[in-house]
């Protein structure tokens, strides 16, 4: 009896010890998905000129399930250290909830990613055509080639079409006129302060590394988030299995304690413990010869055996 309720003592003390693990672990993958979409959040806020509101989404919600799954894995904690079921398959659940959001967030990116090519042949186009009559869309501009060093969309002569000294008679066939934030080296001033010239322009357009950028960070969400969900999942199946051992090795240690309480004839009365009549542990039995409210005296055999 003794080495069983050993044994079951163990299983629960394993079971718990594995759950406070698992929880662990998701804490740490859940600080990651919040590193992971904060700094996807930041670089399309620097670039937000060019990407579309809706591209925010997903690493906002990669964010949040961040955050929530933090919350999850401390009610799993909680759950092991009490040796709660109903805890622990209320983790199970928020678990698979939790699996829901990420494949959610998979989705939305996998479809964004699809989406990225066209958004931003139309939103830098666009961003040229408005350089010169938005204060907001020049700074924008020249931030965006500045830090990537690159030039117009696909090439600096895109150029040609938007600024309006592009349109002077007196340049050359293969002169474009670009932004000072074009130029590779500092610009050098010429005889007059506001004109500047470039000693090298940047050769290729912007549109080859934003697409790379943008489409790289929506992957990164999509694969991450995925990969993640499939490890909730087994996560929830765990959950589950541990509560059914915790509540099944609860039943047989109650049905032990049950059977040990039988097999020694207690009877638990007020709080009190005494033994019944007529057991083995009184050693004597009382015999019903006086009736109630009689004054003859009781006579009472042993129940021990005699010795002769």
């Amino acid at each position: 009896m003794a080495n069983r309720e050993l044994q079951l003592n163990s299983g629960m003390r394993c079971a718990k010890y594995m759950l406070i693990i698992v929880s662990f672990m998701f804490a740490l993958t859940a600080i990651l998905l919040i590193m992971v979409g904060t700094t996807i959040q930041t670089i399309f806020g620097d670039f937000s000129l060019f990407i579309d509101g809706h591209f925010s989404s997903p690493p906002a919600l990669l964010i949040a399930i961040g955050f929530i799954l933090i919350a999850v894995a401390t009610l799993g904690a909680y759950g092991a250290v009490k040796e709660s079921v109903m805890v622990i398959n209320l983790y199970g659940v928020c678990l698979f909830l939790v699996f829901i959001l990420e494949v959610s967030a998979a989705i939305a990116a996998f479809v964004m990613q699809s989406q990225v090519r066209g958004m931003l042949i139309r939103t830098m186009n666009q961003a040229l055509a408005e350089y010169e009559h938005d204060p907001y869309v020049e700074s924008g501009v020249d931030f965006m080639q500045s830090m990537l060093e690159c030039c117009g969309v696909n090439e600096p002569e895109d150029w040609k079409d938007y600024l309006s000294a592009n349109a002077n008679s007196t340049l050359g066939v293969d002169d474009v006129v670009v932004p000072n934030s074009c130029c590779g080296n500092q610009p050098k001033s010429l005889n007059d302060s506001t004109q500047m010239t470039c000693m090298e322009t940047y050769d290729y357009g912007c549109f080859r590394k934003m697409n790379f950028i943008v489409s790289q960070s929506a992957m990164l969400i999509a694969t991450g988030a995925t990969t993640v969900a499939f490890v909730q999942l087994l996560g929830v199946l765990c959950a589950f299995m541990l509560a059914k051992t915790l509540r099944r090795n609860k039943s047989i240690r109650e049905a032990r304690r049950w059977q040990l309480q039988q097999s020694l004839g207690v009877l638990i009365s007020g709080g009190k413990m005494a033994p019944p009549q007529n057991s083995a542990v009184t050693g004597y039995q009382q015999l019903d010869n006086g009736e109630q409210g009689s004054h003859e005296p009781y006579t009472y055999t042993p129940q021990s055996p005699s010795v002769n």
